[in-house]
This record gives C-alpha cells, sequence and structure tokens, in this order.
C-alpha cells in the first residue's frame, strides 16, 4: 500500500445518492405508467442473490400495479396489503435491481424512492467499505444511472450500527419469521384497533392462525433477545 492510499482506519462513512431514470426497473416502470410514489420499506435476503424488497405504492390502483410488475421478467409481485389507493408489494428479485446490488456490494440502502419515471436511491457506505469502489462497480454495471451527490457522514457511528442489526436480525430470524413480522407490522397488526387480522394475515400466507401466531411469537421474542442481550437498550436505573 502506498502512503497516498488512505487506510481503511482513517475513512469515515460517507452518504451516496444516484438518479436512476431507466424504467426497466418495476419500482421506476411502474411510476412511468401511473401517478404514482414507490417507495421501498424493506429488503430481505431469500438465499444467494434472491432478495424480498417490499414496496409500498401510493396513489395507483393494487390490481394496475401488479399488472404492471407481472408483465416484467425482473420480479415475482405480490400483494401483501391493499390501500385505499395503492398497496404494500413485494417483489421476488433475483437480479437487475439496483438496490440489491448496492446491498451485496456492502452499501447500506436508506432511501428508494421513484415518482414520475425517476428513481432516486440514497445509501449509506460504512468506514469499513471502500466508498469509490462501490460506486464506480455500480455505475459500470447501471449506465443509465448518475451519481447526484457524495458526502461524508460526520456523525460518529452509533454502537450498533445498522448493517451490525441487520446481522444480527438475519442471524436470529429465518427468513420466514422475518417476512411474517414485517408484513404484521406494515398491514396494521400491531395498531390498536388492530387493522388486519390474524386469520387475513394467515390467509395471505397460506397457513393456520396458529401457526401464524406461532411464527410471530418466535420472531417477537428473538427480536427482544437482539434488543436485550446486544444491549440496544439499557433499562433506566
Amino acid at each position: 500500500m502506498s502512503d497516498t492510499e488512505p487506510h481503511s482506519g482513517s475513512r469515515k462513512p460517507v452518504e451516496v445518492r444516484f438518479a436512476v431514470p431507466d424504467p426497466t426497473y418495476p419500482f421506476i416502470g411502474i411510476t412511468q405508467e401511473e401517478d404514482c410514489r414507490v417507495e421501498l420499506e424493506r429488503m430481505l435476503p431469500r438465499g444467494p442473490g434472491t432478495y424480498a424488497e417490499f414496496f409500498s405504492v401510493i396513489g395507483a390502483d393494487a390490481d394496475r400495479v401488479l399488472e404492471l410488475a407481472r408483465s416484467n421478467d425482473l420480479v415475482e409481485p405480490h400483494l401483501v396489503s391493499r390501500y385505499e389507493s395503492g398497496g404494500l408489494f413485494e417483489f421476488i428479485v433475483s437480479g437487475g435491481c439496483p438496490a440489491r446490488q448496492l446491498a451485496e456490494l456492502g452499501a447500506i440502502p436508506q432511501d428508494v424512492v421513484s415518482e414520475d419515471g425517476q428513481g432516486r436511491i440514497v445509501v449509506d457506505i460504512p468506514a469499513e467499505r471502500d466508498a469509490p469502489e462501490i460506486v464506480d462497480a455500480f455505475l459500470d454495471d447501471h449506465p443509465t444511472a448518475n451519481l447526484v451527490a457524495k458526502r461524508t457522514n460526520e456523525h460518529p457511528d452509533p454502537l450498533l450500527t445498522t448493517e451490525a442489526l441487520q446481522m444480527a436480525v438475519d442471524d436470529r430470524l429465518t427468513a420466514r419469521q422475518q417476512d411474517i413480522l414485517f408484513t404484521a407490522y406494515e398491514a396494521g397488526y400491531y395498531e390498536r384497533p388492530s387493522e388486519t387480522t390474524c386469520e387475513e394475515l394467515a390467509t395471505e400466507f397460506g397457513i393456520s392462525p396458529a401457526t401464524l401466531s406461532q411464527h410471530l411469537r418466535v420472531a417477537e421474542r428473538k427480536l427482544l433477545a437482539i434488543v436485550v442481550e446486544d444491549n440496544v437498550v439499557s433499562p433506566s436505573s
């Protein structure tokens, strides 16, 4: 290593913003066809190279969104929850997704949004990662994307970073448990009064209400174990 090459210990976290105008990506193509907003809520690994991406869509009919998504070979779409004007959708992706590739390169997607056929992706790149290398690799594979901004994150890293927390969740909760817990939360199961029932969620996953309740209890216990055992929060004195 040359004297001028920055050591990993001297790097700081970097926030990077990309503009992605390519409508071949489903979350962008939908907003080109419909006057709506599409936003990534959650991304869960589903095996080597495969992710479940949960997108909320506001301003378009849910059936129309499914129709558009199903016409795209890049995703396998499912409607999780229907809104008055839109819904929560699960897209199973195994290639061609910019957010997925950025995650696999080591970046942490923070904001993935599309409106009017224009996509915006904001990621955090941890200090231990090589930001220029990640940016170059992404732009090489996605030539229609543009680097809009890059800035050093001067805020100190938290004791438990987003990446570390995600690793802890992935380590303790199965993909199925994460899927059910996240879907229940987004569907309003934990609201009071509840916006969905255990029976409705069970139907969505093709399982019995008793099995769904068991999945939720196990997932909740594991999530609490992460919070307590990893000292995410400390008891007040």
